[in-house]
């Protein structure tokens, strides 16, 4: 049950307790993030050789006051590896980091960060962190529609980044792209952000009073997954009273919910209209077709044979039927502008969900968010605090009002919305936000640890053109992201690594992890984009990106290996360590599984044993083995050059170890 269902249920059972949840405070103070950006004077450094950005300056300048200097570059070993896993997800080929390492000029670092930024694999990468935040699925419980092409969703998120879309338009498209100049039918993936949101499930043979509740807790939740991700605010507080720490009132609320009220989730065809009439025509009468083939199958059969002639017909009806033009087109996950309203069914028995097309609904405030104890009603608009030039809030008259509702976003609070764009790009490379609350940025959020940095790096992003590869320049040309994580003194002075006078170790995630390792055996399938497949099938070597994910049964390698939940919106991603992890790698059969692939790639490609074990450590680790290392492995494998169940062993020990779990 959501956590604002079981207030409600309190508030029934306990009205004095449920009184003190909407007692108003006073007026809010504005948080830091709702101030406009603005670009900041370079500080003064005395280490002025050491800066190559202008983010260097910043970070200098802190570590100066406090005493502290950066440390060393990391070698050309670590910041290849490290700049390939972070941009790509993948690792480098032995080949690569000996060219990168045997190119002495200052431009070869620029160029292959230009070179990587330019690839499809960045947009794999990158759009991985996006659908997270998106709440992503490939399969979810019987009562949304279908999701069986939610990888059309997935796969424009991909190639928004690899071509670089403005933010700004990346997250309108995401809300509204149906109703944007120039729109076309190919676009309506992008509405997956809403046309995939979670949904409840609904007895409609319960009373209204009930589905009301359940109807308004999906709303709750999609209020929640915008604010979150394109605002970094907690909005859905305001369900029942106005936000205890923010200046977000009820009223803000319910304005925003009223756009959720008044769409509908909908499969839209990707064809005109005089296309996809026929093949609508056509679903539909195998709908009604296998419906009644079903029952007919489940019936008590007085006459078997007549049953059976029966079936064969249903079966050739509906085989004919789906030899329709474009039958197996796939629909887009998508939303529509239709109004919702919960009404007793016609029969008075339990309750309908009444849709009313191109209708839009301004929804009245709900006392302790009980959608059966409604107050006034709220007219459809943005946040009271972005205003407009005259001095009130953006009306959302148009429809829905999604459009609007978009444009506000980018337009009436644009420093929010870059200002947390910018901390998770920087989160995802440093390890650690400069604001480490991702996804709020009210006043119960952490403050930044460098505020005239985030100001301007910022106000930077929005000059250029919101250009997240732009951004991604920025940081990756720094000196600050160059520096090894290997530094004892800076560790000693600054443990926490506030002051980011070293790159701090990074724990790769389960779809770099499992990555590196495909690429390590030489069974990547590198293919971009389509269907999703069990990461747990035999023989599935594609991408990680493109296992299937399900919000009712998540898969449990996926599970066991800190993946998001579907159903929620993600920020960040949690890093345990536990046994069964481990027992993963010593008895899970993928593991298993790549093991005998690495062992068979290096007893085909090297003749001896010492370059078989030279070759796996370059394959896996990007480096040759040490003396001590090669003479273990030398000694292990005697004698038994010819043993693919050793080579495999050994094969399986290097593929468990840290080195391949963690990057410098």
């Amino acid at each position: 049950m959501p956590i604002t269902s079981r207030l409600i249920l309190i508030g029934l059972l306990l009205p004095g307790v449920a009184a003190l949840a909407v007692k108003k405070d006073g007026p809010k103070p504005i948080p830091w993030s709702f101030a406009p950006v603005q670009r900041h004077a370079l500080p003064v450094v005395k280490n002025t050789a050491w800066p190559k950005t202008a983010i260097d300056h910043f970070l200098l300048a802190k570590m100066e006051a406090a005493g502290a200097q950066p440390s060393a570059n990391a070698t050309s070993r670590e910041l290849v590896r490290r700049l390939y896993f972070d941009v790509v997800g993948l690792p480098p080929s032995p080949e690569e980091v000996a060219a990168f390492e045997a190119d002495p000029s200052e431009a070869r670092y620029g160029a292959l960060v230009q070179r990587l930024l330019a690839t499809p694999h960045y947009g794999e990468r990158w759009g991985r962190y996006w659908l997270d935040l998106a709440r992503y699925t490939d399969q979810t419980p019987s009562w949304l529609e279908s999701t069986a092409s939610s990888f059309m969703y997935r796969d424009w998120v991909v190639q928004s980044l690899n071509q670089d879309m403005r933010y700004d338009e990346f997250i309108m498209r995401q809300i509204a792209v149906d109703q944007m100049p120039g729109f076309q039918l190919k676009d309506l993936p992008s509405l997956g952000f809403l046309g995939l949101a979670p949904t409840y499930f609904k007895e409609l043979q319960l009373p209204p009073e009930i589905i009301r509740t359940t109807v308004a807790d999906e709303w709750e939740e999609h209020v929640d997954a915008l604010g979150r991700t394109f605002l970094g605010l907690t909005l859905a507080c305001a369900r029942c009273h106005d936000h205890k720490s923010d200046p977000v009132t009820a009223q803000d609320y319910y304005a925003l919910a009223g756009v959720f009220a008044s769409v509908k989730q909908a499969e839209r065809p990707m064809m005109s209209e005089t296309i996809w009439q026929p093949v609508a025509k056509a679903r539909e009468a195998v709908a009604k077709l296998e419906k009644e083939r079903d029952v007919l199958k489940r019936k008590t059969k007085k006459d078997p044979a007549s049953d059976e002639a029966a079936i064969a017909t249903m079966e050739q009806q509906i085989a004919v039927l789906k030899t329709t033009p474009h039958y197996s087109m796939a629909l887009a996950n998508a939303v529509e502008d239709a109004a919702l309203f919960v009404v007793e069914a016609d029969n008075k028995k339990g309750t309908k969900l009444d849709y009313k097309p191109a209708m839009a609904r301004d929804l009245e405030v709900m006392r302790r968010g009980n959608p059966n104890d409604t107050a006034e009603t709220v007219a459809r608009r943005f946040l009271s605090a972005f205003p407009t030039k005259d001095g009130k809030p953006r009306a959302f008259t148009t429809g829905s009002g999604r459009l609007e509702l978009a444009k506000a976003i980018v337009e009436d609070a644009p420093s929010l919305t870059a200002r947390v764009m910018v901390n998770r790009v920087w989160k995802h490379h440093f390890g650690k936000g400069l604001v480490d609350t991702p996804s709020e940025f009210g006043n119960l959020g952490d403050v930044p640890t460098n505020p005239a940095l985030l100001d301007d790096l910022t106000a930077r992003f929005i000059a250029n053109g919101w250009s997240i590869k732009w951004l991604h320049r920025e940081i990756l040309l720094s000196a600050a992201w160059r520096q090894t994580s290997l530094a004892p003194a800076s560790e000693k002075r600054d443990p926490e690594n506030k002051l980011l006078s070293r790159m701090a170790r990074r724990r790769l995630d389960l779809e770099a992890w499992r990555d590196a390792m495909l690429m390590a055996t030489g069974t990547m399938d590198l293919k971009v984009g389509g269907l999703s497949v069990s990461i747990s099938s035999a023989g599935n070597h594609r991408r990680t990106l493109y296992a299937t994910t399900d919000r009712q049964d998540m898969d449990s390698v996926l599970r066991l290996h800190d993946f998001p939940d579907p159903g929620s919106h993600s920020p960040s991603r949690p890093e345990t360590i536990t046994p069964l992890q481990q027992l993963f790698t010593l008895n899970g059969p993928v593991i298993l599984e790549f093991a005998d692939a690495l062992a068979q790639r290096v007893c085909r490609e090297c003749p001896t044993v010492e370059e078989r074990v030279q070759r796996a450590y370059e394959l896996l680790y990007q480096r040759p083995p040490t003396a001590k290392e090669s003479a273990f492995a030398t000694a292990y494998l005697a004698g038994r050059d010819t043993d693919s169940a050793a080579w495999s062993q050994y094969a399986q020990a290097l593929l468990a170890s840290n080195e391949v779990l963690f990057v410098d």
